[in-house]
């Protein structure tokens, strides 16, 4: 299976990009092709609400999306979103990503993606990602993407902080479960 992960932590060696290298570590030794983006440093822009792409055509916007990003959701069976909570809610960058899905939401619909989610919050009370899963949640429902799992790390504020927590093994059996 060709999957894609999608970081979205300006800290490369932080907590959700530690819990996207054992999830990729896993799914590497169960024989995946793993391709990881980090959406953040990237020029992507978000989407204007033009309808110029009518949901199925070009988008008007030529940047990293376009040449990069929307080749790689095509290609790729699975989508790993990885973040930190900012906020209760998904970083910007990632979330601009999931809008452009719009120019070409009927053919991604169609496609049936397996999706997993990867977040951490340095917060670790019950409500911490209540919005974060929800809009999860909706994303999957609406474009009928299948979830395979998702590993939500409270309490993981720094990495010294999530390498003490279940929350690395539980990314890396995600992975090697599929």
């Amino acid at each position: 299976m060709k999957i894609l992960v999608l970081e979205s932590s300006g800290n490369i060696r932080g907590s959700s990009n530690m819990l996207a290298d054992e999830f990729i570590r896993g799914a590497e030794e169960n024989g995946h092709e793993v391709t990881v983006y980090n959406v953040i440093r990237k020029n992507i822009k978000p989407c204007l609400g033009c309808g110029h792409c009518g949901m199925a055509g070009d988008c008007v916007l030529q940047d990293d999306y376009e040449k990069e990003l929307k080749p790689l959701i095509i290609k790729s069976d699975m989508i790993v979103f990885v973040m930190p909570v900012y906020y209760y809610n998904w970083p910007a960058p990632l979330k601009m990503c999931i809008d452009r899905f719009y120019s070409f939401t009927m053919e991604l619909t169609s496609m049936h993606k397996k999706t997993a989610l990867l977040s951490v919050a340095w917060d670790d009370t019950d409500t911490v990602f209540r919005v974060t899963e929800a809009y999860y949640r909706q994303i999957c429902d609406y474009m009928q993407f299948r979830d395979c799992g998702t590993v939500l790390g409270r309490g993981c504020g720094s990495p010294s902080m999530t390498r003490a927590t279940k929350y690395p093994q539980m990314a890396y059996e995600l992975g090697k479960s599929l």
